[in-house]
C-alpha cells in the first residue's frame, strides 16, 4: 500500500563552507549558522601567507589556526597567498580553496562570510563567488556593530587583539582582550568590531569552540608595515 510522505520530516540542511579568519566575526558567524536548522557548516576556508603560514592581517600563527579550527570540529582548508598579493592573486587562491573544499564535500556550492557592513566588499565577494559557481552568504551583515560586539562578549566569546592598524588606532591596543573595557576605551570613530580594519582578533574561547584555546604571547608586539602585531603561540 502506498504511504503518504511524513510532512513533519525535517528537510535536509544545506552544506555551507565558512570563510574563516580565526577572528571574532567569522567565529560568531559560525555560532549563528550552527543555531540555524536550514544550513550546516561542513568546512572552514582560510588563506595563509605563503611564506610563514600566518593568517594575513590577523597575524595568527598557523599552528594556532589549526588548533583553533580543530576545536570547531570542522576540517580546515588552507590556501597559500603570496606576500603583497593583489585581487587577482587572491581570486586565484580563493578559487583553489573552493575547489579543495568541494572535493571534501561533493556538491558544496554555498560559502559564508563574516562581513558586517562594507557593502562594496560584500558585492565584490558575491560577484566573485557567482563567477566561480558558488552562492555567497553574509549571516551578520547589516548588524549594529556596537550591539553585536556586546552580544559577542555577553555570549561568551573571548578574543585577543592580534593586529592593529597604527594609522587608525594606538598600537598599545595590540594584545589586549576584546572585552567591555576595550570597547569603552576605543576612540570615537573606531568601529567597535573593527570593521573598517582598525583591528583584528584571535578567538580563544566561545560557544563555537569545544574548549578554550590555550595560547600565550610570543614576546613583545612587532611591527609589520603600518600594523602592530601581537603574536601568540600554543601552550
Amino acid at each position: 500500500m502506498a504511504t503518504v510522505a511524513d510532512s513533519t520530516a525535517t528537510p535536509p540542511r544545506t552544506p555551507i563552507l565558512l570563510s574563516w579568519s580565526g577572528g571574532k566575526d567569522s567565529a560568531w558567524a559560525l555560532h549563528e549558522l550552527d543555531a540555524r536548522a536550514d544550513v550546516e557548516v561542513v568546512a572552514l576556508l582560510t588563506t595563509v601567507d605563503a611564506g610563514d603560514g600566518h593568517v594575513p592581517m590577523q597575524g595568527i600563527d598557523g599552528a594556532v589556526l589549526r588548533a583553533q579550527a580543530a576545536l570547531t570540529g570542522r576540517p580546515l582548508v588552507t590556501v597559500p597567498l603570496p606576500a603583497g598579493a593583489g585581487n587577482d592573486a587572491y581570486t586565484d587562491a580563493f578559487a583553489v580553496g573552493l575547489a579543495q573544499a568541494r572535493a571534501l564535500v561533493p556538491g558544496l556550492a554555498d560559502v559564508a562570510f563574516g562581513d558586517l557592513f562594507l557593502a562594496d566588499i560584500r558585492d565584490w565577494r558575491t560577484a566573485l563567488c557567482a563567477r566561480l559557481g558558488w552562492t555567497a552568504h553574509f549571516p551578520l551583515f547589516g548588524r549594529d556593530t556596537a550591539a553585536l560586539a556586546q552580544k559577542m562578549i555577553d555570549g561568551g566569546l573571548r578574543a585577543l587583539i592580534s593586529s592593529v592598524d597604527t594609522t587608525r588606532l594606538d598600537p598599545a591596543f595590540a594584545g589586549r582582550a576584546f572585552d567591555r573595557a576595550l570597547l569603552a576605551a576605543l576612540p570615537d570613530g573606531v568601529d567597535p568590531c573593527g570593521e573598517n580594519g582598525e583591528f583584528h582578533t584571535l578567538v580563544v574561547d566561545g560557544p563555537m569552540l569545544s574548549a578554550p584555546l590555550s595560547v600565550a604571547a610570543a614576546g613583545a608586539t612587532t611591527e609589520a608595515g603600518r600594523f602592530r602585531i601581537a603574536r601568540h603561540v600554543l601552550t
